[in-house]
C-alpha cells in the first residue's frame, strides 16, 4: 500500500518550501520502523490554534510545538493528523540556536515517531526519541 502525506496551513500563512522532499523521505521512516500508513496530514498553525486543540483534546492549557493525533485503529495502516505551531518552531529555533528548517524537520520527524509508538514522557524515553530524531535528521540532511 502506498500512503500519502498532505500539508495544510491554518491561521499561520505558512507554506512548506519543498513538500516533495518530505513526501519522498517520510515513507522511509515508516518502512524502517515497520509501520504501515495510509494518510498523514500535517497542519501548520499558530500558537492560539494549537493551544485551543491542546485544551480541548488533552486538557492542557499550554502552548506546544506539536500535537499528533492517530485517527486509525492500531491494527490498520495509520491515518493521522499532526498539528505544528509555526510560532513555537520559530521561538524554539532561536532558543536552541538552530535554524528554523532544522527545528521544523526535527518536530515533523518527532510526530512520525510518535505514530511509530515512540514515547517521550520519561527521561529515558525522551533520550531514545531524541536519538531516533537525530538519526533521521542526519539521513534527511544528506
Amino acid at each position: 500500500m502506498i500512503g500519502k502525506f498532505l500539508f495544510n496551513s491554518v491561521s499561520s500563512g505558512f507554506k512548506l518550501k519543498d513538500p516533495l522532499v518530505y513526501k519522498t523521505f517520510f515513507p522511509l521512516i515508516f518502512e524502517e520502523e515497520k509501520f504501515l500508513y495510509k494518510t498523514i496530514t500535517y497542519i501548520f498553525c499558530g500558537d492560539d490554534y494549537i493551544k485551543n486543540l491542546n485544551v480541548e483534546f488533552l486538557s492542557h492549557n499550554t502552548y506546544t510545538d506539536i500535537l499528533t493525533f492517530c485517527l486509525s485503529d492500531k491494527t490498520k495502516p495509520i491515518i493521522a493528523e499532526i498539528y505544528i505551531s509555526i510560532d513555537r518552531i520559530r521561538e524554539n529555533a532561536s532558543l536552541f540556536k538552530v535554524s528554523f528548517d532544522d527545528e521544523l524537520n526535527r518536530v515533523m520527524i518527532h510526530g512520525l515517531l510518535h505514530l511509530c509508538e515512540y514515547e517521550d514522557h520519561t527521561p529515558i524515553l525522551k533520550l531514545n526519541m531524541k536519538k531516533r530524531e537525530d538519526y533521521y535528521l542526519e539521513k534527511l540532511n544528506r
